[in-house]
């Protein structure tokens, strides 16, 4: 039996703008400007340029402006043609440049990937084995390696471009790359990867004792890499008949390989590294710091004030007006509307990002008096939320990806964020603190007997940090330090 009832739910709906600002906070300077380009391609009513003051024009100055734009275009422009698609004219060039504006340079160059296929250019490859080395390639990850399955690419290439191939194939396209440099490049994983530099490396090699010993590494990775990875020396040892010294220099060599050879490959015009753009620049001027927001690059928006004439012309003629017209009308108003909303969050981007930064300053302002990376305060996107009575999201899309310029280095916005624990005698102290102390003690220790979480813990609650042993693995963990067993060695 079906039952009616009345529910009254209270749902948040964002407007457009609200929407905008969102992901506006979101994108760090270095690429504002192109997403400030892309809107001024997509809407014609938007430009380059400071907003003129209105009281400043003259009544003729305007009519001047108005009727010498009528060349370029009007509102014919937005109607519809013979057919029944309309034909917008959305490429207008009626924006002006600043050319004293002074550029930032963007890094140009060869990608990872581009060079990985330039290599493939030199290879004997029927039209039918490129496209395949091609969409290999295009599967191949930053890190250099290729982490899906032979298997569903084959299907992957039979349905995206109707190309049969089989796994045998394809193997033989991949044997090709791994041949390509940097060495350990198309691997499926950590053991191809190594395998495949040593290979190179024997390859290349003409020193014969150089030679044995990137052989006994190939070996140990080949046959004993669940031995290696466990630091279970003594049963290479064992399983192989080597002496220490032996072990020692095979080892030795294969902590020498990279396990992201994609990262080895760093042209300094690779386009995809280009160098860090802060977002934030902050300067101590007589002992006062001063907080500024790096807009080099990022242009003055305002309304084409053509098309405002334009549509206030025509809208003062409505009864006049077609069917065809009006359609025109409410097209170039939704584009005015839209033209207006990006300015607005452009702008409430800026003040967001500036109001957030200068509490965060405001927060840990011993440390941007000095640099003094003790003097950082345990910070949280709450805190910051609560200062600036942003909603913590807010906070989190702010802090992401934004770096700021001091006049001791550029740093990570997230850098200055960090929890905070009491000492014995009730100091609160940043965890950073606590984890700068485990580095040193790791740093410190004997390689031969490292010291293992438990310790750690004792160390610290000796220096009055009552920490917890599962407290101490977290922390490790966080710093990228494997556990005690991992950091032996011979």
């Amino acid at each position: 039996m079906l039952k009616q009832r009345l529910q009254q739910k209270l749902i948040q709906k964002l407007s457009p703008q609200q929407i905008q600002l969102i992901k506006l906070l979101e994108v760090p300077t270095i690429q504002l400007e192109q997403r400030i380009k892309k809107e001024i391609e997509e809407n014609p009513v938007l430009e380059e340029g400071r907003e003129e003051d209105e009281e400043g024009y003259e009544e003729q100055d305007q009519e001047d402006d108005y009727n010498a734009s009528d060349d370029e275009f009007s509102l014919e422009d937005y109607l519809p043609d013979d057919e029944d698609t309309p034909s917008y004219r959305l490429n207008t060039t009626n924006y002006s440049t600043d050319d004293k504006k002074t550029e930032v340079p963007y890094s140009t160059g060869t990608s990872f990937h581009e060079h990985l296929e330039q290599q493939l250019g030199l290879r004997i490859l029927t039209d039918h084995q490129k496209v395949l080395a091609e969409y290999l390639i295009g599967n191949i990850d930053e890190d250099g390696y290729l982490r899906r399955e032979i298997d569903a690419i084959v299907n992957d290439i039979a349905f995206a471009q109707n190309i049969m191939t089989s796994d045998a194939e394809l193997l033989e396209i991949l044997d090709i790359i791994h041949d390509f440099d940097p060495p350990g490049v198309g691997a499926r994983d950590l053991q191809e990867s190594l395998s495949l530099q040593l290979e190179y490396k024997i390859k290349t090699s003409h020193h014969e004792v150089e030679n044995l010993m990137f052989r006994l590494a190939h070996k140990i990775i080949k046959n004993h890499f669940g031995e290696f990875i466990k630091k279970h020396y003594e049963k290479i040892v064992q399983k192989l008949n080597l002496s220490d010294d032996d072990l020692r220099d095979a080892v030795e060599v294969i902590l020498h390989l990279n396990p992201k050879p994609g990262s080895s490959y760093s042209n300094p015009l690779n386009k995809n590294s280009q160098h860090i753009t802060p977002d934030f620049i902050i300067e101590s001027i007589d002992g006062e710091l001063i907080l500024s927001l790096n807009s080099k690059n990022v242009p003055d928006l305002k309304v084409s004030k053509t098309y405002a004439n334009m549509l206030e012309s025509y809208q003062q003629n409505k009864a006049k007006n077609t069917r065809e017209q009006k359609d025109a009308i409410s097209f170039v108003k939704q584009k005015l509307d839209s033209a207006k909303w990006f300015i607005d969050a452009i702008k409430q981007r800026q003040n967001t990002l500036m109001h957030t930064m200068d509490a965060i300053i405001q927060y840990q302002q011993l440390y941007f008096n000095e640099g003094d990376e003790t003097k950082l305060r345990p910070m949280i996107l709450k805190d910051i939320a609560e200062k600036t009575n942003l909603d913590i999201s807010t906070i989190s899309r702010v802090v992401n990806s934004k770096y700021i310029q001091t006049h001791f280095g550029i740093f990570p916005l997230k850098y200055f964020f960090s929890e905070g624990m009491q000492t014995d005698s009730g100091e609160e102290v940043s965890t950073r603190e606590i984890k700068k102390i485990l580095q040193e003690c790791i740093d410190g220790e004997s390689k031969k007997r490292p010291l293992t979480d438990e310790k750690l813990a004792e160390i610290l609650q000796e220096k009055g940090y009552q920490i917890a042993r599962r407290t101490v693995a977290k922390y490790r963990e966080q710093l990228n330090i494997p556990v005690a067993r991992m950091r032996k060695e011979l």
